[in-house]
C-alpha cells in the first residue's frame, strides 16, 4: 500500500551509483511494491500515486532491470476469494458456488486461492498483501453490502476483480448477480395463482443489499398480482437460519388474520418455517404454502419437498470467470454488470 508523503526530488544515491528501486520508493514516499506496480502494472496504481512515482523515476533517472520486469510480469494464475465469515462447511449454497467457480476457473487455466479474514478491515489488508506480493492475478468478491470498502479499494488501484452481487458504491466495477427481486415476485405470482391472498415474507435484516432486493420482490409481486399494498404485519425479518423461520412463522400464525402462504429469503429460513408449521399441526402445501430461495440440495428431500427459487450458480461461475480473465488480460470492455434470472422450482410445499 502506498504511503503518502512529500516528493523528494534530490537524489540520495551515492555519486556514480545507478539509482535503485529503493531510491525511487524513498523519493516518492511509497513502498518498493508500489514502484514495481508503476513500472510493470501501472493500471493497478492510483493515478495521483502513479504520477508521483513516475516523477521520481524521471528525476532520478531510474532504469528498471529488464530481467526483474520479466519475472514480475509472470502471471500467478491464481484468483483470490475470501470465504464468507461464519462458513464452516455447512453452507450448501456456498459449496455449489465454489464448485462452479472452481470448475470455470480450471477451464481457463486458473485456480482459486481461498482466505478467511476476521472482518472487512482485515480483508482489505489481506487484499493489499496479496496484491503487493503478486500472489494473485485478481479477485472474486461476494457477500457485498452497501458501502462495501473492498470494491472502492480495488477499483481505485486498478486491480482486476468481479463481484458476485451489487453494491451502491459509485465507482466502475464489473458484477454478476441473480435477480432476487424478480425471483421472489415470481414466487408470489405462483402462490397467488394457487388462490392465496394473504402472502407473508420472512427475510433478512434491513440493510442487506441482497435481502432488501428480495423484500422488494415481495412488494412487487403483491402489486402485480392485484393484491394491493403489502400489510407490514406480514413482513418479518431476522438473521438467516431455521430459527428465524420457525419464530417468524409462529408469530405470523398467531395474527388475527394470519397468512395462508409465505415466501422466505432462503431455504434455511424455509426449513424453520416448515418445522414450525408441523409443530402447530398446519399442513404445509395444503393449509400453508411455503417457498424458499436458493433451491439447496436438501430442498427436494424435505417433508413436504420444498418449492424454491433456484439460482443459476453454474452460469454465475462461468460468467464471473469470463469477465475476470478478460480484465486480467486487459481485454475487457468498460466495467459492466450481468443480471441473471433465477428459476422457480415448484414442489409439494406450495
Amino acid at each position: 500500500m502506498a504511503r503518502h508523503g512529500r516528493l523528494i526530488t534530490s537524489p540520495r544515491h551515492g555519486a556514480g551509483r545507478a539509482p535503485t528501486v529503493n531510491d525511487v520508493a524513498e523519493a516518492a514516499a511509497v513502498s518498493r511494491q508500489t514502484v514495481s506496480n508503476v513500472v510493470n502494472s501501472p493500471e493497478r496504481v492510483h493515478p495521483q500515486t502513479r504520477a508521483r512515482v513516475q516523477a521520481a523515476i524521471d528525476d532520478l533517472g531510474y532504469r528498471p532491470n529488464r530481467m526483474a520486469r520479466n519475472l514480475q510480469a509472470r502471471a500467478s494464475r491464481l484468483v483470490g476469494y475470501r470465504i464468507p465469515g461464519g462458513s464452516s462447511g455447512g453452507n450448501p449454497l456456498l459449496d455449489r458456488f465454489l464448485h462452479a467457480l472452481t470448475e470455470a476457473a480450471r477451464a481457463d487455466g486458473y485456480h482459486l486461492l481461498l482466505f478467511t479474514p476476521d472482518d472487512e478491515r482485515d480483508e482489505v489488508d489481506a487484499h493489499a498483501d496479496l496484491v503487493a506480493t503478486g500472489t494473485v492475478d485478481g479477485f472474486v468478491l461476494s457477500e457485498t453490502d452497501y458501502g462495501d470498502s473492498r470494491v472502492s479499494w480495488l477499483s481505485e488501484r486498478g486491480v482486476p476483480f468481479v463481484v458476485f452481487g451489487r453494491t451502491n458504491i459509485d465507482v466502475p466495477y464489473s458484477w454478476v448477480d441473480v435477480d432476487g427481486r424478480t425471483g421472489v415476485a415470481s414466487a408470489v405470482a405462483h402462490l397467488a395463482a394457487r388462490g392465496h391472498r394473504r402472502i407473508a415474507f420472512i427475510g433478512w435484516p434491513e440493510g442487506s443489499a441482497t435481502g432488501d432486493r428480495r423484500a422488494e420482490g415481495w412488494v412487487t409481486g403483491l402489486t402485480d398480482a392485484g393484491l394491493g399494498a403489502p400489510d407490514p404485519a406480514l413482513c418479518v425479518r431476522g438473521e438467516d437460519g431455521p430459527r428465524t423461520g420457525a419464530e417468524a412463522l409462529d408469530h405470523l400464525l398467531r395474527l388475527a388474520d394470519p397468512p395462508t402462504a409465505v415466501v422466505t429469503a432462503s431455504d434455511l429460513i424455509a426449513i424453520g418455517a416448515l418445522a414450525a408449521a408441523r409443530t402447530r399441526g398446519v399442513e404445509a402445501g395444503a393449509a400453508l404454502g411455503v417457498v424458499g430461495f436458493d433451491d439447496s440440495p436438501v430442498a427436494p428431500h424435505l417433508l413436504p419437498p420444498l418449492t424454491s427459487i433456484r439460482q443459476p450458480l453454474e452460469q454465475v461461475g462461468r460468467t464471473i470467470v469470463g469477465l475476470l480473465t478478460a480484465r486480467i488480460a486487459g481485454a475487457a470492455p468498460d466495467p459492466d454488470g450481468v443480471l441473471l434470472t433465477p428459476e422457480l422450482v415448484v414442489r409439494q410445499s406450495s
